[in-house]
């Protein structure tokens, strides 16, 4: 029988020519697509094209599907490869590979072992399920070679066996076929660095510490120097720290020790110690190792500030070990904490943890590339905008936006459970293909994820547009300036050397349209917003208002870009001279000023705030730098009395004789509130009327709100005295 798929290298296979190239990562998207990135004229050289099968030969020959490098990564003489295909080849990030074309057929059945710990898939309809997820996909036998399942789950197969042998591409005629056990592997889940998004210069900065070290020691016996021991990682919590340790380990194919911190405290006088010593005597035996302490802040805490005598000893035990009189070889110690400042002082010197790198919350394209990661196995609708997610997710953190594309799957998946039966062991595979996830699933999600970094004083972000807001035409382009076009905008800020105003002041009588304002911020620039009203900061425990003040600053840093709403500010920055007898108001106003305008600079923070008492706000506060810009909101003038009429009557059902314009002319010297106010008490009367006239009516579609109504309405809100 006449085998199918057949390729041709060249005219003769003695022409097959083959090229060095240098090993780097692969770009988020392509993990797990069995596809090598090279430079045009490079794989012209090997005299291939794109879609061409090339064989890599590391210390292992295996295959990849040939597809143009990026723009940004020509004529740098290398091979973008994921981990997966650098595992296949037994290479690693900046080794030299030959490549050359290579022939492949289509196969006819492929023998599959499942690997890593847990549940075995469902035999029976997996087959044909597995082989549309690997359609395409060129392999050999021994190659590792992964399916995005549904969701963001991934399971990795063994090719056992493949007929024909050889180099075979899986297509619709391929037999797949899953063996029924599963290979427990000695290494462990398979953590690359191509699955870590938004955080190439902190992984750099790890690499040349710890891959150098591992793979080239004898580059350091040349320098003369002892190579670098330990990397602490800090960052807040679901940032990466534990994740990096893992591709490293993975990436340098060293023994990787991960240890807890609390799991090494013991009872027993001695056995703490005894624990972190065996760790570190079985690390060097496995040499070379790395030693992961994930949370060290529990083992190895300011021993002035530790009451037990296990912790004093503990730490000291730990700093012996990591630079003592015995040399511990070829062991890496990587650290891993969110609270850096608790850790002992000893520990944190060269010698011991060498480098501190600080892992921060991913900007805009970081959080574009961590959802491309997580986004990977998911079955995403064409309306799916990952850039415009990106943009709109301050403040997240990468297990944040793991559990939104979590959530977003599961509400996917809620739409077929009524149709599911329960009383199948599983779901139809084909039911589950025909699922999608969409951008509505993902919005929905956003409002059920919020930052991590904000969650305690998170704020449910109100519904209100710009055009929501009548008149307060200046406000509202002083607050889109400083608000929105140093977002949108940063790059002019950054070229013109100027830095976006720290703070805002909304003054004005009540019901002029402060709170209202900060709510289109909020709304409108799209970024994390706390709201403070001032009278909850206020305590009656000495410390605990300064320290209130201080949290909500902390907090707004770390889920920078952030606004922090104060309002009613007046009642917690008053002039300081008017001082109660515990003078808290004079130690919050002091801690509020250093905090806006200190030695420690408040960088993607706006400060806004409102108040009526503009009289009794703390002069400090109100000087440039601080709040630069105090917008005075006037009561409406006639233009804007309309506008503000038009959107409180926009959606409701008017008669004929509504004026608007004659209901602004006879409202003068009111404010937003008052004409809120007005529009709400005249659809109160025309209800009324319309429930005393037809009660037993169950068609509403002849209701209307007549004039004579917001007259009535008119006269009776103007009775009570808010006319400024």
């Amino acid at each position: 029988m006449k085998r199918r798929g057949r390729m041709a290298l060249n005219s003769s296979n003695n022409e097959t020519k083959s090229l060095s190239l240098r090993v780097a990562e692969a770009r988020t998207k392509d993990v797990g697509r069995g596809i090598a990135r090279m430079d045009p004229q490079d794989i012209e050289r090997i005299g291939a094209t794109i879609g061409d099968i090339v064989e890599i030969a590391g210390k292992r020959k295996t295959v990849a599907k040939l597809m143009p490098a990026y723009l940004a990564d020509r004529g740098k003489g290398i091979i973008q490869i994921d981990g997966i295909v650098r595992e296949n080849a037994q290479v690693g990030l900046d080794d030299k590979v030959p490549i050359q074309k290579a022939a492949y057929e289509t196969a006819r059945i492929v023998e599959l072992v499942t690997l890593g710990p847990g549940k075995s898939l469902p035999r029976g309809s997996d087959s044909h399920y597995i082989c549309r997820l690997l359609e395409g996909l060129v392999m050999t036998e021994g190659d590792r070679v992964r399916a995005n399942l549904f969701g963001t789950r991934a399971v990795d197969f063994r090719v056992t066996e493949t007929v024909p042998k050889g180099i075979v591409i899986v297509g619709r005629p391929t037999n797949i076929k899953v063996k029924g056990e599963r290979v427990e592997e000695r290494r462990g889940p398979r953590v690359s660095y191509e699955d870590i998004g938004g955080l190439h210069k902190e992984i750099e900065r790890i690499r040349e510490m710890i891959e150098l070290p591992l793979r080239y020691p004898e580059v350091f016996d040349r320098l003369g120097i002892e190579a670098p021991k330990g990397v602490l990682l800090h960052g807040p919590p679901g940032c990466g720290k534990t994740l990096i340790a893992r591709a490293v380990a993975n990436e340098t194919w060293a023994k990787f020790f991960h240890v807890s911190g609390p799991e090494v405290i013991h009872k027993y006088y001695g056995e703490s110690e005894a624990h972190l010593r065996a760790i570190f005597d079985e690390a060097s035996k496995q040499a070379p190792s790395i030693v992961f302490v994930d949370e060290i802040d529990a083992i190895a805490p300011k021993r002035e500030e530790v009451q037990g005598e296990v912790e004093k000893r503990v730490v000291a035990q730990l700093l012996a070990l990591m630079d003592g009189l015995k040399s511990r070889g070829n062991i890496i110690v990587i650290g891993a904490t969110n609270i850096p400042n608790v850790l002992d002082p000893a520990l944190r010197r060269p010698g011991r943890f060498d480098r501190e790198i600080a892992i921060s919350i991913p900007d805009k394209n970081g959080r574009l590339e961590i959802l491309q990661i997580h986004t990977r196995g998911m079955p995403l609708a064409d309306d799916v905008d990952l850039e415009r997610l990106a943009a709109i997710t301050h403040g997240f953190v990468g297990a944040d936006l793991e559990a939104l594309c979590r959530e977003a799957a599961m509400i996917t998946l809620r739409k077929i459970m009524p149709d599911i039966d329960f009383a199948k062991a599983h779901i139809p595979y084909e039911q589950l293909l025909e699922l999608e996830v969409t951008m509505d699933g993902f919005m929905v999600a956003l409002t059920e994820v919020e930052p991590s970094a904000i969650r305690e004083v998170f704020t449910e972000v109100p519904d209100v547009k710009w055009e929501d807001v009548g008149g307060l035409d200046e406000a509202k382009r002083t607050l889109m300036e400083t608000v929105e076009w140093p977002l949108k905008y940063g790059e002019l800020f950054e070229h013109a050397k100027t830095k976006p105003p720290k703070g805002i002041l909304l003054s004005g009588p009540p019901g002029t349209g402060k709170t209202l304002l900060a709510k289109a911020v909020a709304s409108e620039s799209e970024v994390n917003f706390i709201s403070i009203k001032g009278p909850a900061l206020m305590s009656k425990y000495v410390g605990e208002s300064e320290k209130g003040v201080r949290e909500v600053f902390k907090k707004a840093r770390q889920a920078s870009p952030c606004i922090i709403f104060f309002d009613e500010i007046d009642a917690l920055a008053p002039v300081r001279s008017l001082g109660d007898n515990t003078n808290v108001s004079q130690r919050v106003v002091s801690q509020f000023l250093t905090e806006m305008d200190g030695i420690e600079e408040l960088k993607g923070v706006t400060v806004l705030a409102a108040t009526n008492r503009l009289d009794i706000v703390d002069t400090a506060l109100l000087r440039p730098g601080r709040f630069d810009s105090i917008l005075d909101l006037p009561a409406p003038d006639r233009e804007a009395r309309l506008a503000i009429f038009r959107i409180h009557t926009k959606s409701k059902p008017l008669a004929q004789d509504v004026d608007l314009a004659t209901l602004a002319d006879s409202s003068d010297g009111l404010v937003g509130a008052d004409i809120e106010a007005i529009c709400r008490e005249a659809s109160m009367l025309a209800i009324r009327e319309f429930l005393e006239a037809h009660s037993d009516v169950g068609d509403y579609s002849q209701f209307q709100i007549p004039m004579r109504h917001f007259h009535q309405a008119l006269q009776k809100v103007a009775s009570r005295g808010n006319v400024v």
